[in-house]
């Protein structure tokens, strides 16, 4: 089985080597080292090839093995040349690494003389300590070459695949060689798992050609940190068995002791995975002993922006979500969001956090004038400034828990504060959590800034809407009092007709009925009733209006047309349409209703001779709402006649000149003969 798997994973890596030299030799574009790489590529696979093929012993490997290590010496080298860095020291390592790997190959070749078993013993552990050293010297060449890998734009994209592949290739020789010079044998399952992680090794080469030269290739945090932990759990179970087994040399009490390492592990496993303080503290340390910066800040801007733009119809409030994406940075267990007022600093929102507080002006100055995070612990040591000091109510001072104010500034002005609470591991703040609260306040501000923009925009709107809906109801009023002012004044010469009177009756009548629709619209149980097209008379309609409102004013109708539309809504649009008519027009001067078919439309035009309005009005103004040529006129009559024509599938058309008059025309669909005839 260990003989397959050494096959196997060396003639794998052999494969994986070869097609790497063969592609870097088919590459159009030279590498500036380009014939070095090709060879050492090719070497290592030569030698894995070797370890495949022939008996570990065979003078062959350790032949082969020594040729791949002075070609990547030698592409190394190269690279080293162009790095700064480069001196006595490092070229005494080369030195050494060289002279051990010519010492190495030099025992393998004695080794096949005619020498006694006890010749050969000594050979080979002198030969061991050489591998050894020439491994461990390669290794501290590729440190240097990781610690200048960003010194050069030429030699970047080439150095990391060297670094992370040869760490492995001399990783496992260290292992190895250590093995048989301290023990006297290699173990199998490191002579197994070689040619794997040759494999390994030789897709960090292929992944870094396929990302181009000026590329470097990194591990991520996340991943490093779950590699980390992956290896502190496995070295976990590794000693949880390890004194299982050593458990069973207790005699009679073997079964009980291992019981109790299992089941003891496995609780202490829980409570480390469970408590939060541990793994605060273990993000703390890795952060501090590991990386250059304490924050990740691609994968901390990611989180919080999600955080902030959470969507959903059960997602938290906006204040939420600005208090809690702000804490996640710091892991504050808690947090308060106070709103900036004239009287002071206001809590609004509270995420994890018992009660509320607030500030007088004081705070509010101080914050917008300097853009401090304020650190809570400065000022209960008296290490603050006494602006500072004065500036923070004593309720905050008084809240163990209470940590940092955050002030969340937009432009210039302070829109309010985040008061978090303290991690579950305790530290002062740095210049990297001043910088990021800082950054991500101002953020948070113009979120906040934004939501209460929105909030104003849409009370503004619905007082718009509620101002449109008013001057609808108020014009409506209006033609109903244009009209019965009209009657009024008419009353007073023809009182005596009885025509006259007949027409004023239906005129009274008419606006009665008018009124109580407005108040039926205004009842706030009011739902219209959905109208259905129907085929309308023209002629009657019109009649029917004009016989209502000759008590107003002289109304003549001619014509005759049957259009498919609504009866409550056409009403209305004539009604508009008329009145202005009417009030456009000299008291003895009559407007003509004329209705005609023209094809498949019913047409019905109010003509008048008033006062006629400018082309430039009609044209930019008159079907606007809120425009209107008439001093005390609304500019809504026009507007909502086009609006119900359009409605019901029509429109209306204008004509008119000053001093000439005007011509509205109705356009509606024509009803159908069959439906006429129903």
């Amino acid at each position: 089985m260990i003989a397959a798997l050494v096959l196997w994973g060396h003639a794998l890596a052999a494969l994986a080597f070869a097609l790497l030299a063969i592609g870097q030799a088919g590459q159009r574009r030279g590498h500036w080292a380009r014939g070095t790489l090709i060879a050492a590529l090719a070497m290592t696979s030569l030698w894995a090839l070797t370890v495949a093929g022939l008996d570990v012993r065979d003078v062959a490997v350790p032949i082969s093995a020594s040729l791949r290590n002075l070609a990547w010496f030698a592409l190394m080298g190269l690279v080293a040349r162009r790095q700064a860095g480069a001196g006595i020291a490092l070229a005494s390592v080369y030195a050494v690494a060289i002279g051990m790997t010519v010492a190495a190959v030099t025992l393998a070749l004695v080794a096949t003389l005619p020498i006694d078993a006890a010749g050969i013993v000594a050979i080979d552990h002198a030969r061991y300590a050489c591998r050894m050293m020439e491994g461990i010297a390669g290794l501290v060449l590729v440190h240097n070459l990781h610690i200048h890998a960003d010194a050069d734009a030429h030699t970047r994209g080439l150095t990391q695949p060297i670094v992370l592949g040869l760490t492995i290739v001399w990783g496992w020789d260290v292992a190895i060689a250590a093995a048989g010079y301290f023990v006297g044998a290699v173990p199998t399952v490191l002579l197994a798992s070689r040619g794997f992680a040759l494999a390994t090794a030789a897709a960090f080469f292929g992944l870094a050609a396929r990302m181009g030269g000026n590329r470097s290739l990194s591990v991520s945090r996340s991943a490093t940190i779950r590699l980390i932990g992956f290896v502190a759990f496995a070295g976990y179970a590794a000693g949880t068995v390890l004194l299982t087994i050593l458990a069973g040399q207790a005699g009679n009490y073997a079964r009980i002791a291992q019981t109790a390492i299992v089941f003891g592990s496995a609780t202490a496993l829980m409570t480390l995975l469970t408590t939060p303080w541990l793994r605060a503290w273990s993000r703390v340390m890795l952060a501090k002993h590991l990386f250059d910066h304490r924050y990740d800040y691609r994968t901390e801007w990611q989180r919080f922006t999600t955080t902030l733009g959470m969507p959903g119809p059960h997602a938290d409030p906006l204040d939420r979500r600005i208090i809690r994406a702000i804490a996640d940075l710091t892991d504050s267990t808690a947090g308060l969001l106070l709103a900036a007022h004239p009287q002071g600093l206001e809590a609004v929102c509270g995420w994890h956090w018992e009660g509320e507080g607030g500030s007088d002006p004081a705070l509010i100055r101080y914050l917008e004038n300097t853009a401090r995070i304020v650190e809570l612990d400065a000022i209960r040591e008296g290490a603050a400034s006494d602006e500072e000091i004065a500036a923070v109510p004593a309720w905050m001072l008084q809240r163990e828990e209470a940590w940092v104010i955050v002030p969340l500034i937009h432009h210039a002005t302070l829109v309010g504060a985040i008061l978090l609470a303290r991690p579950p591991v305790d530290r002062a703040l740095d210049w990297e959590d001043l910088d990021l609260l800082r950054i991500v306040g101002r953020q948070a501000a113009s979120y906040l800034a934004e939501g209460q923009a929105h909030g104003a925009l849409a009370e503004a709107r619905r007082f718009d809407e509620f101002n449109r809906r008013f001057a609808f109801i108020l014009h409506d009023i209006k033609n109903l009092v244009s009209g019965l002012t009209l009657v009024a004044r008419n009353a007073e010469r023809h009182a005596d007709n009885p025509a006259f009177r007949a027409d004023m009756i239906a005129t009274l009548k008419d606006s009665v009925a008018r009124m109580n629709a407005l108040l039926a619209k205004l009842s706030q149980h009011h739902q219209a009733p959905a109208e259905q097209p129907q085929p309308i008379d023209l002629a009657a309609l019109a009649e029917r209006i004009a016989g209502a409102r000759r008590a107003q004013h002289p109304i003549q109708c001619r014509g005759h047309a049957t259009a498919l539309a609504q009866p409550g809504r056409l009403d209305q649009l004539l009604g508009h349409l008329i009145q202005n008519a009417v009030e456009a027009s000299a008291s003895d001067a009559p407007v003509v209703i004329a209705i005609r078919q023209e094809g498949m439309s019913a047409m019905i035009d109010i003509i008048d001779t008033g006062t006629g309005m400018s082309a430039a009005f009609v044209r930019d103004h008159l079907f606007r709402p809120f425009a209107s040529s008439k001093p005390t006129g609304f500019g809504i009559g026009a507007y909502e006649a086009r609006q119900l024509a359009r409605g019901m599938g029509g429109d209306i058309a204008v004509e008119s000149r000053e001093g000439e008059g005007t011509r509205f025309t109705v356009m509606l669909p024509a009803a159908p003969a069959m439906e006429v005839a129903a």
